[in-house]
Order: C-alpha cells, then structure tokens, then sequence
C-alpha cells in the first residue's frame, strides 16, 4: 500500500474513535464528516494511475485516466454537504426543543 491510503485509513479510524468518544452531537456531526472526507480520498487514491495523463488537459495523448471516480466524488461531496446540513438543522431543533446537545443529557431527559 502507498502512504496517502495509509494515512487516510488512519483518518476513518480517528473519525470512528471521536465518534465513540464524543459526548455532543455537533462532535458527532464533525466525526461524520471527518470518515466521509477521508473515505473521499481512500476512493480517490485508489483510483488513481501511475503514468496517466489527466483527460482535460491533454487529449489524445495517450493512456488516460478515467474521470468517473472523481465525478462519482464530486457528488458525494455534495450529497454530505447537504447531509451534514441537514444534522446541523436538526440539532439545532433538538436544542430549541431539549435544551441541550449532550446525547446523555438527551437521554435522561427523553428516557
């Protein structure tokens, strides 16, 4: 394995490990979005090719790589904007409505 998936596998667990370890969900939601990123480049790193030129700036120069992995990222990338736009907006809810943002606060007062 090359070094750039390396260090993004190290970044998925740092994610999961402020997941388990996170005590508000704002923290939560910045975990998520911290796997997401670094999954992005896992994806991307393992499409990527030795050798081959970029198809937009010379065509028909040789082999090429294909544009798809970064076209499929590109949506991802927006598809966890709105995502993560949407937690914001619901954790904003919960505190209007709760008081608080703390999951064991939550659930002492909902359970």
């Amino acid at each position: 394995m090359n070094l750039p998936i390396l260090i993004s596998f190290a970044v998925i667990l740092i994610g999961i490990y402020g997941i388990c370890r996170s005590k508000s969900i704002i923290k939560s939601i910045i975990c998520l979005n911290v796997i997401q990123t670094s999954s992005i480049l896992v994806f991307l790193s393992f499409a990527r090719a030795n050798g081959d030129d970029v198809p937009i700036l010379r065509p028909g120069s040789g082999a090429m790589v294909d544009p798809l992995p970064q076209a499929l990222m590109l949506t991802t990338i927006v598809i966890g904007a709105s995502i993560t736009a949407l937690a914001l907006m619901f954790s904003i809810k919960i505190f209007h409505y709760y008081g608080t943002l703390k999951w064991h606060e939550l659930k002492e007062k909902d359970g």
